[in-house]
């Protein structure tokens, strides 16, 4: 009879979830019994899901921090830089003669003037010439007029001395700041440097600064072996005109870098020729597709480390097997006292992911312990994912699904009578 209260419908649905949470608390006790009674088989059985659930973490994490140091090498290059080049396009000059229609200083004080979110920025003017270092001695190097925000927009380390300033650009001082190659090649190293003269077409410049990029470009920027660079106005002396070849920006947030270069490309193409042709390039692309590069290798190395988890898939299976065979008369009991297929099947299926859950702890809590203690016992701080954890333990799960239920079927296909024959 149904309690006070209670239709005899709801009290039966009570006792049926009393019963299936009692039958599966019995089956769990029943795991844990087995496990007591064959340590040593399930702790070998068990080894292959830890060094699996482990390698996956592993390899999650140092792919995170591969990731993590490149984007930050290209991002040293220039944060949040945007730099403009002039592209190609002619307008007409003298004579129907074809003119390039060059960047020029206004096109940068327009932009500075127009486009929000610029913090700093700089042109660049280009010369390639011999500089005379006295005895004799001449070089031939890059010299780069630039502005001292270049510093700032191109992340610049300086070695000794200093950088020119807005003083000295003023005043178009003839200072200059040469890079490491530069001063080891002359001068044998960065302090020795500082405080040399040498000439440019007969121009004395005084060396006041040693540079180095954040990251080596290897030549592959506007900076090359041997660089000079000195005030813009200076520069322009060599020259006579106010083209330059490049113009730097650098934007307050990453963020900005996108819609800043539309910007930036808009508003230096309304101060040309329509048929000149300008581009704002920006490392967001770069970062992007290294992004995605390195979350391809990834996946692609996870992948591999979870075949370590199929394997010991099989070892699981294989033991659960022999525990199926082991157990056979005991099956029969249970059968014979009232225990239907059902129970049987998740009686062994359970024991099956008990073992490659407890693996995957271990081998996750193993994994774990590494790049905490990178970042315990050293100034290196190693990015750790918990997808990395969730993706080892959910695969110890399914590793013991799939193969616990081979033989968690083949112990509920069996018949009772010939079960309990077994000696």
């Amino acid at each position: 009879m149904a309690p006070a209260g209670q239709t005899p419908r709801s009290f039966e649905n009570t006792l049926a979830s009393a019963r299936s949470t009692m039958l599966f608390s019995e089956i769990v006790q029943l795991a844990i019994d087995s496990f007591k009674a064959s340590k040593v088989r399930f702790l070998l059985t068990m080894l292959g899901m830890v060094i699996g659930s482990a390698s996956i973490i592993l390899v999650v994490t140092i792919g995170l921090t591969g990731k993590q140091y490149a984007l930050n090498m290209i991002q040293s290059i220039g944060p949040n830089m945007v730099e403009v080049m002039y592209q190609g396009g002619t307008v007409a000059g003298p004579n129907n003669t074809a003119t390039p229609d060059y960047l020029t200083n206004e096109d940068m004080t327009a932009v500075n003037a127009q486009v929000p979110g610029i913090v700093a920025s700089s042109p660049m003017l280009e010369i390639r010439d011999h500089v005379n270092m006295g005895n004799g001695i001449q070089k031939e190097a890059l010299v780069l007029g630039v502005s001292p925000q270049y510093k700032d927009v191109r992340n610049l380390v300086l070695l000794g001395g200093r950088f020119f300033d807005d003083q000295d650009t003023v005043t178009h001082a003839k200072v200059a700041v040469v890079n490491e190659p530069f001063a080891k090649a002359l001068y044998g190293n960065d302090d020795s440097a500082v405080g040399n003269t040498f000439s440019l077409s007969g121009i004395p410049f005084v060396i006041i600064g040693v540079f180095k990029e954040s990251v080596d470009t290897f030549g592959q920027s506007e900076i090359e072996e041997q660089t000079i660079l000195i005030p813009y106005p200076v520069a322009r002396y060599f020259t006579g005109t106010d083209t330059v070849k490049q113009i730097f920006f650098s934007m307050a947030d990453a963020s900005m870098v996108i819609p800043a270069s539309t910007e930036i490309d808009r508003v230096i193409q309304a101060r040309h020729r329509p048929t000149s042709v300008y581009k704002a390039f920006n490392l967001t692309q770069v970062l992007t597709v290294m992004g995605k590069i390195a979350n391809m290798l990834t996946i692609m190395l996870t992948l591999a480390a979870a075949i370590t988890l199929i394997v010991s898939g099989v070892g699981i299976m294989n033991s659960m097997l022999a525990t199926v065979q082991a157990r056979l008369r005991e099956i029969g009991i249970r059968k014979a006292l009232g225990a239907t297929s059902k129970e049987i099947r998740l009686q062994f299926l359970v024991e099956a992911v008990f073992i490659s859950l407890s693996g995957g702890i271990v081998g996750a809590l193993l994994g774990l312990a590494v790049p905490f203690s990178v970042d315990i016992l050293t100034p290196f701080k190693i990015p750790i994912s918990i997808w990395s954890i969730v993706i080892a333990l959910a695969t110890s799960v399914l590793v013991g699904v799939g193969f616990g239920t081979l033989p968690a079927n083949r112990a509920a296909q069996l018949d009772p009578v010939e079960t309990l024959k077994y000696e």
